[in-house]
């Protein structure tokens, strides 16, 4: 089974490859991700992240997904020292940095809880899979047509922060401004909630944000600084010249 669709702005693509597994799998794995992004978008209104940004709701009587993924932005905010913050000045309340690897990671959920074994989700070139080996290639950030280096997933996910696709989007908190210091950084963690918001904290801090990261317990990661200089930790899960060419 194979179905893409755009959700939350971005493309996401899913395989399945469990003949046992049916459409009513993918129905159910769009219709959270529709969901998610009706209840916490910062650009819809009526969504419940708008609510309570502008005080119709309180925070102790938010949902307890919102809860959920607030609690995770806040424990991000104070491991990075305030680099990542989802309440920048000037702006609303953002939480979108956890809630996309945090909303994915639950459709994989889904996804295993209906029996998939051999799968892989692709939420705009953040990747959850299962059954693997699955090889993900990692975009050179300086040139589209390229790959910067082919990770090989089993069971797990990786997610990549860079400025190629919408620039410098990512600020750190500590200035306001946008981050410097790295042009790409991916993580392969053992869910996409943990990728996704490690990789995103990380490139907001900087260089410092690889050797922060690196640290984080069960994370490896690659990353390409401004002086185009790489960084792998030893870990990170390349796959094999053998395994590219299959």
């Amino acid at each position: 089974m194979h179905r893409v669709e755009h959700v939350m702005g971005f493309p996401v693509s899913l395989r399945v490859d469990d003949e046992h597994v049916g459409a009513d799998v993918a129905d159910a794995v769009f219709a959270w991700l529709r969901e998610v992004d009706a209840r916490f978008s910062p650009f819809k209104a009526d969504s419940e992240v708008c609510r309570l940004d502008r005080g119709e709701i309180a925070r102790h009587a938010v949902s307890a997904d919102l809860a959920e993924v607030l609690d995770l932005c806040e424990e991000y905010r104070v491991a990075t020292g305030g680099a990542f913050d989802v309440r920048l000045p000037g702006r609303g309340l953002d939480p979108c940095a956890v809630v996309k690897g945090w909303s994915v990671q639950r459709a994989a959920e889904l996804l295993r809880a209906a029996g998939a074994v051999r799968f892989v989700l692709n939420a705009g070139g953040d990747v959850v899979a299962g059954g693997g080996p699955w090889r993900v290639g990692v975009r050179h950030p300086e040139h589209a047509d390229k790959l910067c280096t082919v990770a090989e997933l089993t069971d797990g996910a990786i997610a990549t922060s860079a400025r190629y696709e919408r620039g410098d989007h990512i600020i750190d908190g500590r200035t306001g401004r946008p981050a410097t210091g790295l042009l790409s950084l991916s993580v392969v963690a053992s869910s996409l909630t943990v990728a996704d918001t490690v990789a995103t904290a990380a490139f907001a801090m900087g260089a410092e944000g690889v050797d922060w990261a690196a640290a984080r317990e069960g994370c490896e990661v690659f990353a390409v600084d401004t002086g185009r200089r790489v960084f792998r930790t030893e870990g990170f899960p390349v796959a094999s010249a053998e395994a590219r060419a299959a």
